[in-house]
């Protein structure tokens, strides 16, 4: 599976390009998955439900099951948090993985960039960043995309993995 990444900091534009890009590549015809790091605990399940429930008696993993999605849901119960390498191992095979977060991971990234945000770009300082969408212009000693500019942005990563 080829994988890419999106990365930034907070309010930086990451999930709002991630949805165009999956849209725009299944739209291409191209089968499509995503890795989302969070430094929140994210929850999935809902206090009151039976798979909640599970967990909750001390379940390690559950699975919940229908018609229209499954959820498997593990708890860590204090065991490290699983390396992008074994999450990347347990999806099914999909012609391309887009990598919302981890920065510090060596696939090939782009970087999204709002001037607003106050923050400074990590491109400069981090070779595995192959191009930043900005909502500002920027000079740079790669690519530089208009951070609404999907179309380019799926271009550009297109060619970069050789989809």
């Amino acid at each position: 599976m080829k994988i890419y990444g999106v990365t930034g900091w907070k309010n930086s534009g990451k999930t709002g390009l991630m949805e165009r890009l999956v849209s725009e590549f299944t739209a291409r015809g191209l089968s499509v998955s995503t890795i989302k790091h969070s430094h929140h605990s994210a929850d999935v399940d809902h206090p009151g439900t039976d798979s909640h429930r599970h967990r909750q008696a001390g379940a390690q993993e559950v699975v919940l099951a229908s018609r229209n999605r499954v959820a498997i849901m593990q708890e860590l119960r204090g065991a490290s948090e699983p390396p992008l390498a074994e999450l990347l191992g347990r999806l099914h095979p999909v012609d391309l993985v887009l990598i919302e977060g981890y920065k510090r991971e060596a696939h090939p990234k782009i970087e999204t960039f709002r001037k607003a945000s106050g923050n400074e770009l990590i491109a400069p300082n981090d070779p595995k960043i192959r191009a930043v969408a900005s909502d500002t212009a920027l000079d740079l000693e790669r690519p530089v995309f208009d951070l609404d500019d999907t179309a380019a942005i799926a271009d550009f990563i297109a060619q970069e993995v050789d989809l």
